[in-house]
Parts: structure tokens; sequence; C-alpha cells
């Protein structure tokens, strides 16, 4: 079975992973804490994985850190590349130029 990953899931992985490192944990001890297997954490961490939101704010907790370190810098430009995602603003542009 073929593995996608995005350049989302890779950024937020790596932040998680360096934070991780930064306390001097295990994968082991922080899986353990936020309460998930540690084969799912590890995931999160190399990328392989899009957590939930209650997962992602579990582990920033576990981390002694708020979510927007995590994710910051976090774009629609980081999106797989068949997410062709349209903007409000970009939207309503369109609309308004079709009347």
């Amino acid at each position: 079975m073929k593995q996608t990953t995005s350049r989302a899931a890779i950024r937020f992985g790596a932040k998680v992973r360096q934070a991780r490192l930064a306390l001097g944990l295990s994968q082991e001890s922080i899986a353990e804490l936020a309460q998930m297997h540690v084969t799912n954490y590890g995931k999160i961490e190399r990328g392989l994985a899009n957590p939930s939101l209650v997962t992602i704010l579990r582990i920033a907790s576990v981390l002694g850190t708020d979510i927007a370190p995590l994710t910051e810098g976090l774009t629609r430009d980081d999106l797989p590349a068949d997410f062709d995602v349209l903007s409000a603003d970009e939207f309503v542009r369109e609309r308004t130029r079709r009347r």
C-alpha cells in the first residue's frame, strides 16, 4: 500500500520531533503521556499521519506548548497537490466577476 504524505504533515511532524528532543524524551514517553500508541505517535513525527485536532492538542499539551508553534508557517501551499483549495476571498472575487 502506497503511503502518501503532505508537506504539512512532514513539517508538523518535524516540529513535534524537535520539541520532544528539546525535552530529552523518547517517543514512548510522549506517546504514553498523550495516551496514544507509540506507533501512531511515530507516524505523526515522520509525517505519515494526519492527526485530529484533539490529538494535536494532546501532543502539544504533553510537550508543554500551544498548538500554534507546532503549526506556525503551515499554509495551503503545504497541502497535498490534489487539494486545490480556493480561499473565500478568491471565491467572492470570482463570483463577483461572473455576475
